[in-house]
C-alpha cells in the first residue's frame, strides 16, 4: 500500500504516471514511465535498467540490473506534463545503492556534514540560452531583434522572451520553488531565473528537475533552451554560481562573523572551507566545468560587451566577481561552475574539499580586491595567484593529481568520471572544424 500522503497527491494532481527519474554521470536526466499502479514496486524494489546503455554506471553487458528505486517523499506532480509525476531514485545493484551513482555520491557527503551537525545551504544561479533552429537546421538566436553589444538588463531582450520565461515560471512555481527574479543576462538570448535556496541535496534536485522543465518547455514552443556554457565565441557563457552556507541544528549561519577584521562577515570556519576550494580549485574545476566547451568560458579575457563573469584565476575577495570565490558579506559565492555541470558531483566536490579545509584548518591567504581581469599574467604570478585550467585535458590531469576526491568520493565514480572526459578531449582533438578547414586548406 502506498503511504496516505503519496495517494492523496496522486489524487489532487490527477498523476496517472510517474517518471522514475535518475541522472547519469553527466547529469542528464533519465526515466522510466512507470503507471501509478507500479509506483509501489519502484519504491520497494525500483524501475529496472540496463547500467552498460547508460554514461558512467560502470557496468557490462553481462552485469546485473540497475534499479532505480523511488523515494516516494520526492513524489511531485510534472507541471508541463499533466497526468504525469516524478519520483526521484537512487540506483541500486545487488541490494546495494551503486557507488557509481552520482545522486548517491552527493548524499554520502551531506550524511557527513549531518554526522556534525551542520546542512550545506545552496543557492544555484542557472543560466541558460535560447535559440530556434533556421531551415537548414542551424542554431540561430530565437530573437533575431536581441542583438545589443551590451543586452544585460535589457527590457526589450526580457520582454521579447516573457512567454516563455513565464510558462518555466509557472511550472517551477507550481512545484514550490519561491522564484523571485528573472533577468535577461549579458548575452543575446541569455537569461536567469533566481529561487530561494535550500539544503544542498534538495538544489541539486531542483536544478535537474529545472533543467528538464526549461527544455521540454522551450521544445513545446519550437525553441531550443541550452545550458551549453559557451554557445557564442565572443559572449558571455551560461554559468551557475552557488551561493554557500552551513547551518546547525539551530539554523544559523555558521559561515557568518559580523566581527570578521577583513569586513566580509565571514566566521573562522568560514575562512577553513573557503582555503579548501582554493586548494582544491584545479581538481574542483573537472567537476565544475565537465566540458570540451566548458574551458572556451574559463579563458583570460573579456566578451564583446567588455565584461565576463567567468573566473580564470584561483582566488577569493570582498564581492569579487573577477575571483573564483566571492564572499557576499556572510556567506560564500563559488564562481567556478557552469550550467553544463552535474549538480550532485559539483555539490560533493564542494563539500569534500570545503570539510578538507576545515579538517586541515587551512588558510586562504589575503583577500584579493581588486579586478583581476585587468591585470597581465605576469602581475597575477607576482601575487602567487594560480589560473585555473585552461582545457578538459588540464582539469583531468589536475583530478588525477588530487587525491582527496578519490579517496572521499569513492575510487569508483572519480575514475570513471575521468575515463569518459578524457575519451571526449580524444574526440574533440581529432574533430576537424570549420576553422582548420578555412584556415588550412590553401594555406600551404
Amino acid at each position: 500500500m502506498l503511504p496516505a500522503e503519496t495517494q492523496q497527491l496522486i489524487e489532487q494532481h490527477g498523476i496517472k504516471y510517474v517518471l522514475a527519474q535518475f541522472v547519469d554521470i553527466h547529469g542528464s536526466a533519465k526515466t522510466k514511465s512507470v503507471p501509478v499502479s507500479g509506483l509501489e514496486a519502484v519504491a520497494e524494489g525500483g524501475a529496472g535498467f540496463a547500467g552498460f546503455a547508460l554514461w558512467g554506471m560502470g557496468m557490462e553487458p553481462h552485469g546485473p540490473d540497475f534499479m532505480a528505486r523511488g523515494d516516494l517523499s520526492t513524489l511531485t506532480p510534472v507541471p508541463w506534463q499533466p497526468g504525469y509525476g516524478r519520483v526521484l531514485c537512487i540506483g541500486h545493484v545487488n541490494g546495494e545503492p551503486h557507488p557509481y551513482d552520482t545522486r548517491f555520491v552527493c548524499l554520502q557527503q551531506v550524511e557527513r556534514l549531518a554526522q556534525r551537525g551542520w546542512t550545506l545551504n545552496t543557492g544555484l544561479e542557472p543560466e541558460f540560452s535560447l535559440f530556434r533552429r533556421s531551415g537548414d537546421g542551424k542554431l540561430v538566436p530565437m530573437d533575431q531583434s536581441d542583438c545589443l553589444e551590451k543586452p544585460c538588463y535589457d527590457y526589450k531582450g526580457l520582454s521579447r522572451s516573457r512567454e516563455f520565461l513565464e510558462r518555466l515560471t509557472e511550472a517551477l512555481q507550481a512545484v514550490d520553488f519561491d522564484i523571485y527574479q528573472i533577468d535577461h543576462e549579458d548575452a543575446p538570448g541569455q537569461f536567469e531565473i533566481n529561487y530561494t535556496y535550500s539544503e544542498a541535496l534538495t538544489s541539486a534536485d531542483r536544478f535537474t528537475f529545472f533543467r528538464m522543465a526549461a527544455g521540454e518547455i522551450a521544445h513545446d514552443m519550437g525553441m531550443v533552451c541550452s545550458f551549453m556554457p559557451k554557445p557564442h565565441a565572443n559572449r558571455a557563457g551560461n554559468g551557475m554560481h552557488f551561493h554557500l552556507s552551513i547551518g546547525s541544528k539551530e539554523n544559523k549561519n555558521l559561515f557568518h562573523d559580523a566581527s570578521d577584521p577583513n569586513g566580509m562577515g565571514l566566521s573562522k570556519l568560514g575562512y577553513h572551507f573557503v582555503a579548501g576550494l582554493l586548494a582544491h580549485g584545479p581538481a574542483l574545476c573537472a567537476f565544475a566545468a565537465p566540458t570540451v566547451n566548458s574551458y572556451k568560458r574559463l579563458v583570460v579575457g573579456r566578451s564583446l560587451s567588455g565584461a565576463t563573469w567567468a573566473p580564470a584565476f584561483i582566488a577569493y575577495g570582498d564581492n569579487n566577481r573577477s575571483a573564483m570565490v566571492r564572499i557576499p558579506y556572510g556567506r560564500i559565492e563559488f564562481r567556478l561552475p557552469d550550467a553544463g555541470c552535474n549538480p550532485y558531483l559539483v555539490t560533493a566536490a564542494i563539500i569534500a574539499a570545503g570539510l578538507d579545509g576545515i579538517d586541515r584548518q587551512l588558510e586562504p591567504g589575503k583577500p584579493c580586491n581588486e579586478n583581476l581581469y585587468k591585470l597581465s599574467l605576469e602581475e597575477i604570478a607576482e601575487r602567487g595567484i594560480q589560473t585555473l585550467p585552461q582545457s578538459l585535458k588540464e582539469a583531468m590531469d589536475a583530478l588525477e593529481a588530487d587525491p582527496l576526491f578519490r579517496e572521499v568520493l569513492g575510487a569508483e565514480i572519480v575514475d570513471e568520471f575521468i575515463k569518459l572526459k578524457r575519451m571526449e578531449w580524444v574526440e574533440y582533438c581529432r574533430h576537424v572544424s570549420d576553422w582548420e578547414i578555412q584556415r588550412y586548406t590553401e594555406f600551404f
